[in-house]
């Protein structure tokens, strides 16, 4: 090799090395700096959240209803199937405690003897008594006649005599008559006392019969054929051996029909705004990591609620799975991706690649051949990972995906103001919690 081939290697090593030396602290000496490029395409903002699923429709395994009639509220269940178990109509479902009861169920048994007693002494009282006013009112009416008697024989006696006998006659058949006047009278109050006591009778009467069918509703048999599934209190507790239902909604389990399923989520209150019935959902199963499903927001709650265990406010969604699965089970766990909104053809980049300064300007680092530049940008909505870029990049660049060192102090390089001022992008909205991670990805 000649001494002037040599010369011109050793220049341009030089060249090199010059150039590495002079470029390293814009480059950063960092190897582990990772690029990556503004990518073009469709953009989801999706929403995620855990559910749970269960039958659209079910039919309901009731315990006895009436109780509150005899001022029983609540009741426990002794024991009840497993839950799984498929079950046929009338196969046997549960056993609820019946001890409550049984003392009322005494307490009436005594009751309607008390009721029969009465009606039967009632109606011998009343026997009595109108036989008493017939005999009086027979001989009241032989009294009469008497009288009668007495009167004509006396018409050849003195005027006085005759006199005194037509006065005994009209006060005989007076008599008569006030006789029978009371006697109609006394037969309407015993009709009317029989009535009391019958009616009194039937009441009784039928609340026995009725809580001696009531009793055999202890014995809770399933209406339907079916899968078991337990039903939940108040608190989201499952209702099993042990625990007590209420006699306004005595559901002690439930046959769900498993062709139509939905999952019941929760999404917290700066999420829900986002969400609306109608939007597709991408529906993941834990049981199933491989089973994709399809499904629908079908109701979003207009009242947020606290969970329990929690301090914040969410608000239940309801979604629909479209189609049918046999492996579909109640109480699944669910992963489900609402899709708020989807935008065609757009740049977008990671958000670790965002940064801000003063909550006013976001900038991303990017390369340019061997510089690297505070570049501010204008983004869109956002989802999990990524952010939509609306200016101040193209397809062509690349962006840092952490700070490179050095580069803290460098100027950043501003778009045109928009209108006369800068447009603050939607996703430094503080609710959508873009800021919070821009802020995590700044030192």
């Amino acid at each position: 090799m000649s001494k002037k081939n040599l010369l011109v290697i050793a220049g341009a090593l030089i060249v090199v090395l010059i150039g590495y030396f002079f470029f390293k602290d814009d480059a950063g000496s960092d190897a582990s700096v990772i690029m990556a490029d503004v990518k073009q395409g469709e953009f989801k903002v999706e929403i995620e959240t855990t559910g749970e699923l269960e039958a659209k429709n079910s039919v309901n395994i009731m315990g006895p209803s009436a109780l509150r009639d005899f001022r029983i509220f609540e009741v426990t269940i002794q024991s009840i199937i497993d839950e799984g178990v498929v079950v046929k109509k009338g196969d046997w479902v549960a056993n609820l405690d019946r001890s409550d009861f049984q003392g009322k169920f005494s307490d009436k048994q005594i009751e309607l003897e008390k009721a029969n007693s009465k009606y039967t002494q009632t109606q011998l009282d009343t026997t009595l008594t109108m036989r008493q006013s017939r005999d009086e009112l027979i001989n009241l009416k032989y009294t009469v006649e008497e009288k009668k008697i007495v009167l004509q024989q006396s018409k050849f006696e003195p005027p006085a005599t005759i006199k005194q006998n037509e006065i005994e006659l009209e006060r005989a058949e007076r008599a008569y008559q006030q006789a029978v006047e009371n006697y109609k009278i006394k037969r309407n109050q015993n009709i009317e006392k029989m009535r009391e006591v019958a009616a009194e009778l039937r009441k009784v009467k039928g609340e026995t019969d009725n809580m001696a069918k009531m009793g055999e509703s202890f014995t809770v048999l399933a209406p339907e054929g079916g899968m078991v599934i337990y039903t939940k209190d108040w608190n989201g507790k499952a209702i099993k051996g042990g625990s007590r239902i209420g006699v306004w909604d005595p559901v002690v389990a439930k046959l769900p029909d498993l062709t139509s399923m939905i999952s019941k989520t929760y999404v917290n209150e700066v999420d829900v705004r986002k969400i609306s019935a109608g939007q597709s959902v991408d529906v993941g199963l834990d049981a199933y990591p491989d089973k994709k499903l399809k499904g629908k927001v079908v109701r979003v709650a207009n009242v947020g609620e606290q969970r329990p265990n929690s301090d914040a406010k969410v608000f239940e969604v309801t979604i629909e799975i479209l189609g049918s699965d046999p492996s579909l089970r109640p109480a699944m766990t669910t992963s489900n991706k609402i899709v708020a909104s989807k935008l065609d053809s757009v740049l977008y980049i990671p958000l670790e690649c965002l940064h801000s300064q003063s909550d006013t300007i976001t900038y991303v680092y990017k390369s340019e051949g061997l510089n690297i530049v505070k570049q501010e940008v204008i983004v869109d909505v956002a989802n999990a990972n990524d952010v939509v870029i609306k200016g101040g990049l193209t397809l062509s660049d690349k962006v840092f995906l952490s700070n490179p060192s050095g580069q803290e102090n460098k100027a950043i390089r501003l778009l045109p103001e928009m209108n006369g001022k800068r447009k603050k992008p939607e996703a430094e909205d503080k609710e959508s919690g873009l800021v919070e991670q821009v802020s995590m990805s700044n030192p």
